[in-house]
């Protein structure tokens, strides 16, 4: 099952950026951000209180809810607003494969930080990676 969401959400990740380079064409990358964010959180709001799990909220301690807001500012705000911003301007094959290179940022924090095990083959993917964005930035020279 886990695959199998994981394989679903990286086929909605990798047809989004099409949507939105198209979406972006006359508007601004702040304006459009904030349209998505809502429209986003319209929809998870109606399907968290359609499914009766609103109610759940109130059991998130402070602590977590710091988590997930730092996590909001990250991912949703800045981080997504510079990849609307890179996707205005910038070619979207090379925007989503220098994005695309945020895992190897999550590794290294995550065994920094979270005392998390690096194995062999993550290492060599991450091998990979740096060498197929080094390849992509070959044509910038």
């Amino acid at each position: 099952m886990v695959i199998l969401l994981a394989l679903f959400g990286m086929v909605c990740w990798g047809i989004a950026p099409i949507f939105g380079k198209l979406g972006l064409v006359n508007v601004d990358p702040v304006v459009a951000l904030c349209v998505r964010t809502l429209m986003a959180g319209t929809l998870v709001v109606g399907w968290s209180v359609g499914t009766q799990n609103f109610c759940r909220f109130a059991d998130i301690a402070p602590l977590f809810l710091f988590f997930i807001f730092m996590e909001a500012v990250l991912a949703t705000l800045v981080g997504d607003l510079a990849y609307y911003g890179a996707l205005k301007w910038g070619n979207v094959n090379d925007v989503i494969l220098i994005m695309s290179c945020s895992p190897l940022v999550t590794i290294l924090v995550s065994h920094v930080f979270l005392g998390e095990p690096v194995t062999r083959l993550q290492l060599f993917g991450a091998v990979l990676i740096i060498g197929g964005l080094s390849l992509v930035s070959l044509q910038y020279r």
